[in-house]
Formats: C-alpha cells, structure tokens, sequence
C-alpha cells in the first residue's frame, strides 16, 4: 500500500529554517580571519591565545587528576561549578571584593568566560531592552545582545593624543562622560564594562569605573563585567573590579577566565561572580544549555588557585610573574613595529597591541570597486605578502562607527620569544624593501 506517495513530495523547505534570532549575526570576523592566517600565515600575531606553554604546576595538577586514583574525576560533578574550584575562587574573591561570599550561591563555573556572557545576556536581557556597549568591544557582546532580543547601544572611546610627540596609550582613549550619561534611559537594562580591555589594552581608572557606577547606580542599570585580563596589567598599573565599588555588589556580574589567567585558553574554565539575586537566573540558562563543564580541568585549575592563593603577592606567584614577561614582551613587540614605521599605542594590559598604519596607505593597492575598509585590506594583504597576521580594528566597532576607525589594526604579543622575532625579521625585511624602492 504506497497511496501517501501519490502527493508529490515537496522536496524543498520554503520556510525559512532559522530562528529569528540569528538574523545579522551570522557574520564573524574570526571565521575569515583564522581562515587567511592558517593559508598564508608564517607568524600568526592575530588571535588572542599564547603559544608558550601554561605553567608546570597547571600541567602537573591536570596530569595528577587524569591518573591520580580518583576515578569519580572522569564523572559528572557539581554542575555549578566543581565544589574544590568554587570554593578557592570563594576565597580569592572575597580578598579582592573585600566581602564575603557564599561560594555556592556567589560563584557559577561556565565552559570559558564566552559561555558565562551567554548566560548573561541570555539570563537578564529581554526583548527591547537597551544595552550599552562600548565600543571598541569584543565582537560577541552585539551578536550576544541581538540574540536575546536586546538593542545593543554604542558608545566610543575618543582618542585624546598626548601632543609631545611620544607614542600614544591606551589611557588616551578615554569616555566622555556627558555621552555616556546622555545612553542611559528608561530602557537600559545593562552595560557591558570590559577592563583591561580587548583590543586596546585600556585599563579604566577609578574616575571612569566610578562615573559608570553612579550612572548605574542613579538608572537601576546592570553591569556585565569582562575581567578575564584582570591579572594582565602593565607598568603599575592596578585593575579596579567595578563590584567593589558603591551600589555595585547588588548590580554586577564579574566574569573570568583560567584560560587567560593561567595561559590555558583551550580549557574553557570561566566563571561569573556576583549577587544570589543574579547568579540564580545564570544558573537557570546554566543548566538548560552546556548543564556542566569538564571536571578534570575544574580541578586542575581549582589546584592552580589553590597554589595562587597561598602565594598571593609574592614574586613567585604567576599573577606577579607572567604580566612582568608580557610588559617585556609587549615593550619588544612596540619598538619592532615602530622601526618599520607603524605607530603603536602602548596598551596598560591584556594580550593586546593596536598600532596605526596611516603611513601604509601607499604599499597597499587600491581596490576601487571594493566598499572594504582600509585595516581590512591592509590586514588581508600583509597576511597574503607579508606572511604577517594581525587583526583589523574597525572589527571591534558597529556598523554604524567602523569607518572612523580604519587606520589601526590590532596584535597580540603573548607569544614565545621566536614567534615575536620571527615577526620583528619580517617587519625589518619590509622596511629595507621600502627605503630600497
């Protein structure tokens, strides 16, 4: 009996198949650029992971849990979080907070710090809700907002160069306070604040951390805030957890990440610190998406802390250790770029080095049917003739601002020694085919 074939089969969908949601995010400037890095690429300065090896002790620890007898550590553990692992981030945070935490209530575990912004924004952002960005961000925070339904809502860093002829700081791109207060409305539900930030390195002072949480304070506004390069700062400088602020405990979200504190960035352990009142609704999407993450890595990484936490401040801790070899690094990475003509701006913290490329416009060909922004194709075409990869700014603003902002492209400069003088022989080599011409 085959009469239910008599209807012809449509053998097309002509609905459309995917939500709603997805619309305009499907683009991602990492897909495109990992992609040209991997093809042309001799030195890969592009995206934001080392390639030195994580700390002994780290390894060591991982390797302990993997043959160490506990077989109950290649099973499900607690899905917020590895009891041993919430229970040091509880006490470390509670010295850096200066208040005490309830490590089951106050700390969530999530699959890298990317999972915990999903959480976020898909937890406390509805449908018409504002929220603020400011810009440059870490791509994901827009597509993220669009996805819950929210409307993201830009607002700049303004560059005010020093004008005694020294290389710029990230310090000089700064808020203007007017502008941003002039974002906040009725309809702001959070901002995102992401301090050291990526991809300037701009470590926000007190005064600024201090105008958003008035602003947060006076609109009954949110903060998200991505501090995964919170050990990562430079020539003295002192990261400030906008949690510790006034009025700011009740309203903020801070995120971290092992990957980035202890150079472990494909063991995507992060987490999110905060308020009961917002960790449980963190927890609700938690646990009807990724539900737990690996075990054996919550350990090994509990096990770093643990280690951490006894040595806290003094020279031999990682924390004090690692950003003194990336200050050096970033200062190597600095005079390579600016002896071949490029004008860095020197970054307060994070893995992260822009430089301007003005001076270029004339080795890169012009591609006149091409609606492609300059850092782009410069970006493209030192990848393709340079064997040199980096990333274009103007990835990290909206649509609305990209094309302010078209002169810088961004580096990262946690990377072994060779890596970077693999890169400064490149650099040079170009610069001895520019005088020679």
């Amino acid at each position: 009996q085959t009469h239910f074939l008599s209807h012809p089969l449509q053998a097309k969908m002509s609905r459309p198949v995917q939500a709603r949601r997805l619309e305009g995010t499907d683009k991602n400037i990492w897909v495109e650029f990992v992609k040209l890095a991997a093809t042309y690429s001799k030195v890969n300065l592009g995206q934001g992971f080392p390639d030195f090896p994580a700390p002994d002790f780290l390894t060591e620890a991982f390797t302990r849990a993997l043959g160490g007898g506990n077989h109950m550590l290649h099973q499900y553990t607690r899905a917020f979080g590895h009891p041993p692992l919430v229970k040091v981030l509880g006490q470390l945070f509670e010295k850096l907070l200066g208040r005490e935490l309830d490590p089951m209530t106050n700390v969530m575990v999530t699959v890298g710090a990317y999972q915990a912004l999903f959480c976020c924004f898909q937890a406390l952002v509805d449908e018409g809700d504002e929220v603020i960005i400011i810009e440059p961000f870490f791509d994901c925070y827009e597509a993220m907002v669009k996805m819950a339904g929210g409307t993201p809502v830009f607002v700049p860093l303004r560059l005010n160069p020093s004008k005694d002829g020294k290389l710029m700081s990230s310090a000089d791109w700064q808020l203007d306070p007017a502008e941003l207060a002039s974002k906040f409305s009725e309809r702001t539900k959070a901002i995102v604040l992401n301090s050291p930030n990526n991809p300037l390195g701009k470590v926000f002072s007190r005064e600024e951390l201090g105008l958003m949480a008035e602003l947060c304070v006076k609109h009954d506004v949110l903060c998200i805030s991505d501090e995964v390069y919170e050990w990562l700062v430079y020539d003295g400088k002192q990261h400030i957890r906008i949690a510790s602020l006034q009025g700011m405990w009740d309203r903020t979200v801070t995120i971290g990440s092992a990957g980035k504190t202890f150079s472990a960035t494909g063991w995507k352990v992060g987490w999110v610190v905060g308020p009961d009142r917002l960790l449980q609704h963190l927890r609700t999407v938690h646990q009807n998406s990724v539900y737990h993450c690996a075990t054996i890595a919550q350990e090994a990484v509990a096990q770093g802390f643990q280690r951490e936490l006894m040595l806290y401040g003094k020279p031999e801790s990682y924390f004090v250790q690692l950003p003194k070899e990336l200050q050096q690094k970033r200062d190597w990475l600095v005079r390579s770029l600016e002896s071949v003509g490029m004008k860095p701006i020197i970054p307060e913290g994070t893995y992260f080095l822009v430089a301007d490329i003005s001076q270029f416009k004339s080795d890169v060909p012009d591609v006149p049917s091409s609606d492609e922004p300059y850092d782009y194709r410069f970006t493209k075409w030192m990848v393709k003739n340079k064997g040199l990869a980096a990333i274009p700014l103007s990835a990290f603003y909206s649509e609305a601002h990209k094309n302010n902002y078209t002169n810088f492209i961004r580096f990262c400069f946690a990377k072994e020694e060779a890596t970077l003088k693999a890169a400064n022989d490149i650099l040079q080599k170009w610069k001895q085919e520019k005088t020679s011409t």
